[in-house]
């Protein structure tokens, strides 16, 4: 093999082939992780589930199981982009992990990159799987609203990985898992996420709206079930995106 062959071996892979690569990994990481996956798929498909068969949703729409599945795809963006997201970058970061990849040709943007590409991959299998036990459930969404819809899934999956990664990047990894799943928690079932904000307790009505849960929610609804592009919502979620971006990258601990 001639010396310029050699050479031609051993240059590094193309930056985005290294992002492909570290999302691929990450992603498969997410979905062989028996907790990652029960947050991830089966606890929402039992929200869809409980939600369809209780009369909580009932007067807000044509049937309960077209409320219910914007909600849940919202849930789903939050599961796997902020609680799930978190907590394995807090462990990673506990274990060297971070820092070791961070001084790879990947670098930490590349690193960064890949991550928001896996929870892209595996929100798109979410929404494969969701979508598919709501038809069979009875989902007739709006046509028009699946353009709109998606795009705003998407920018919720930014905002709730800015979190993540935010509350990952700045305190220990026992707190990262204390904290995401207790914010699962109280957003899913207080953030205007799941369950709208008309049927909440006033108290939290004027509040939710401020959310990034609550705006997803508002918005996946306002697409999937009129067609409609929710502004304002759109705009809270933009700006929490940029806000815990910019904090995240402002006091992100890389070890």
């Amino acid at each position: 093999m001639s010396t310029a062959a050699i050479r031609e071996t051993q240059k590094p892979a193309s930056l985005p082939r290294r992002v492909l690569l570290q999302g691929k990994y990450e992603a498969l990481t997410m979905l062989r992780n028996g907790e990652q996956l029960i947050l991830a798929v089966v606890l929402p498909l039992l929200a869809l589930v409980g939600l369809t068969v209780t009369p909580f949703l009932d007067g807000m729409g044509s049937s309960r199981i077209n409320v219910a599945v914007p909600g849940i795809l919202a849930l789903c963006a939050m599961s796997t982009a902020f609680t799930g997201q978190g907590i394995a970058t807090g462990f990673d970061r506990r274990y060297g992990v971070l820092r070791f990849l961070s001084t790879t040709p990947l670098g930490r943007g590349g690193l960064i990159a890949g991550k928001v590409l896996s929870v892209l991959a595996v929100l798109c299998l979410q929404v494969v799987v969701v979508g598919l036990v709501a038809l069979v459930l009875g989902w007739q969404p709006t046509a028009s609203g699946w353009l709109p819809g998606l795009a705003l899934l998407a920018l919720g999956a930014a905002a709730f990985t800015a979190l993540g990664l935010l509350v990952a990047g700045t305190v220990r990894p026992e707190a990262t898992l204390a904290i995401t799943n207790l914010l699962w928690i109280l957003l899913g079932a207080m953030g205007g996420i799941v369950i709208p904000a008309e049927r909440l307790p006033a108290a939290a009505q004027a509040v939710v709206h401020f959310l990034p849960s609550g705006a997803l929610g508002e918005s996946m609804r306002a697409a999937f079930l009129g067609g409609a592009v929710n502004g304002g919502a759109a705009l809270i979620l933009l700006l929490w995106t940029v806000i815990a971006g910019a904090a995240a990258i402002r006091w992100f601990k890389w070890n």
